[in-house]
């Protein structure tokens, strides 16, 4: 729970102190390429991780990094915030919540659909379509694959599930058989 207080507290500030959606796209991919260099040089995130290491030393490593990455500074203060409050273990997380968060601070509704196969361009614009009409404002889709919903779809929401799937169907099923 406290990692989820983190992870959300973080991305507030971060979409609190961006200005636009052009800015928000250019920040977020230069934390998505500061992700993508950390996990593919192990080393390196384990040394910014590192407990032995002190936070000078940390903080001047970062500086030097950073420097030539020539990032935006807003990119740039937000990795070194993270290296020095050593909250790195929380990078990935905090970048997979911020969009669904920009979305959620611009008055877009983010769900989370699960299929058994992927979606085409056509299926997934006529779903996009009636939860627009649904929620009655724009809608962002993040689409993944569940080979254990066996058919259908099952839509997420925040703590609110529509499930349209087999799986679903026979869980309910099986409920009321028990039930009686």
């Amino acid at each position: 729970m406290k990692n989820r207080v983190l992870i959300k507290r973080y991305s507030q500030g971060l979409i609190n102190a961006i200005g636009d959606e052009e800015e928000f796209a250019a920040v977020y991919k230069e934390l998505r390429d500061f992700l993508d260099l950390l996990e593919s040089r192990e080393k390196l995130q384990e040394v910014l991780q590192s407990p032995f290491l002190s936070l000078t030393k940390k903080k001047e490593l970062t500086s030097e990094l950073l420097q030539t990455l020539s990032y935006r500074p807003k990119a740039s203060r937000f990795i070194s915030l993270c290296v020095e409050n050593d909250r790195l273990e929380f990078f990935r997380e905090i970048l997979e919540f911020l969009p669904e968060l920009w979305n959620e601070e611009n008055g877009v509704a983010t769900f989370e659909v699960s299929s058994v196969v992927p979606l085409n361009d056509t299926q997934k614009e006529k779903l996009k379509g009636k939860l627009e009409l649904l929620k009655k404002k724009p809608v962002f889709l993040k689409f993944r694959n569940d080979p254990s919903l066996v058919g259908g779809l099952s839509i997420k929401r925040g703590n609110i599930v529509y499930d349209v799937s087999i799986r679903g169907n026979l869980d309910r099923l099986k409920e009321n058989i028990i039930e009686g």
